[in-house]
């Protein structure tokens, strides 16, 4: 007769033997839930990769006249949207501001409570709509264009009333959202987005925008930290700068080391210049080789022609040649000038302390 374990097992009880024979799990129904979620999850994403497949045939004459308008804009571009359509046009805002082009979100209810002042007759007016009719948006447009104001609309259909009402269509043809009841803002949504990101890129592709100007606009995050921390503005110098010279002896070095706290000491010969390094590291291994060598001279003990950077160099890119020296990783850099004397050192913890790794 059927009977459940102790874990919920549903079975079928052997009457000459007692046994149970397990007829279902709740294991392989969870197993089967799994896979069917999984395939929920890859169907969205091909559906939405399809509409951006459609989105790519949309791209022409229409696509090159609004990206013209943002380059000759004497103003800013004025964003808006309603919904996720909202949402949508709040990124794209952001992501135009932030490469060059002047961009603010304005929300179209709000703007018919006085927000509709901050248009200008140097601005653009670009609307993220996929029906293209919605009710707040429309309520601008009589306003928009008595100011003589451009307006670029991202809409699926090319017979709206913002595509009738606009200077230049920009058609997603996103008729299919990624839900079963064609409804819930997805494949739409993806498809301005990225036609939003296309415009931005396009953008500032074209008028030579650069890394210096993505530093300058984003001063205080990592970005621009990347783009812009140079070795000097991270390196030890002056007196912190562990030096000794050739004739120093390893004991008088480990002095240096371990009052300078860098983890190393550069070795220099009688003119000044950067000949040598020697780390705690190779301390280490010297002198439990030979636990006499404290008095020998650094110039036989130390790694001659180190590693070196100069004080104009990214930071960024002093990490990149610390993590991918051969043979294998190093946590210092000695600074030099052109004449080859060290200035300063920096270290890898310096880099990490200024937030780029």
């Amino acid at each position: 007769m059927p009977g459940k374990d102790s874990r919920g097992t549903v079975g079928l009880v052997n009457r000459k033997d007692g046994k149970r024979r397990v007829r279902r799990s709740r294991n392989a129904k969870a197993k089967k839930q799994d896979g069917d979620i999984v395939s929920l999850g890859l169907e969205v994403i091909s559906l939405e990769i399809e509409g951006l497949e459609e989105l790519k045939n949309c791209i022409g004459a229409d696509f090159e006249r609004a990206v013209r308008y943002l380059l000759e804009c004497r103003g800013k571009v004025i964003v808006c949207g309603m919904g996720k359509s909202g949402i949508v046009a709040r990124k794209i805002a952001a992501t135009l501001s932030s490469t060059g082009t002047p961009a603010v979100y304005l929300h179209p209810v709000e703007a018919t409570h006085g927000d509709m002042g901050m248009i200008t007759g140097d601005d653009i007016v670009l609307a993220v709509s996929k029906s293209g009719g919605s009710e707040e948006v429309r309520r601008l447009l009589p306003y928009i264009r008595g100011m003589k104001v451009k307006v670029i609309s991202i809409t699926a259909t090319d017979d709206s009333p913002l595509a009738q009402e606009s200077d230049v269509v920009l058609l997603t043809r996103a008729q299919r959202e990624a839900c079963p009841m064609d409804i819930v803002p997805t494949t739409s949504t993806t498809a301005a987005l990225v036609l939003g990101d296309a415009l931005a890129v396009a953008a500032f592709r074209s008028r030579n925008f650069g890394r210096e100007d993505f530093a300058r606009l984003h001063p205080s995050g990592v970005l621009g930290k990347r783009l812009m921390l140079t070795v000097g503005e991270l390196m030890h110098s002056g007196d912190d700068v562990p030096v000794v010279d050739t004739d120093t002896t390893l004991k008088d070095t480990l002095f240096e080391i371990v009052n300078k706290r860098l983890g190393c000491s550069g070795v220099t010969d009688r003119d000044g210049k950067l000949v040598g390094i020697i780390t705690d590291g190779d301390l280490k291994r010297i002198l439990l080789k030979n636990p006499e060598a404290l008095s020998v001279k650094i110039s036989k003990l130390m790694t001659r022609d180190p590693r070196t950077t100069h004080r104009d160099v990214l930071a960024i890119d002093a990490l990149e040649r610390m993590e991918m020296n051969k043979p294998g990783p190093i946590t210092q850099l000695f600074v030099v000038d052109d004449t080859k004397r060290p200035i300063g050192v920096i270290h890898i913890h310096d880099i990490i302390r200024a937030g780029l790794k």
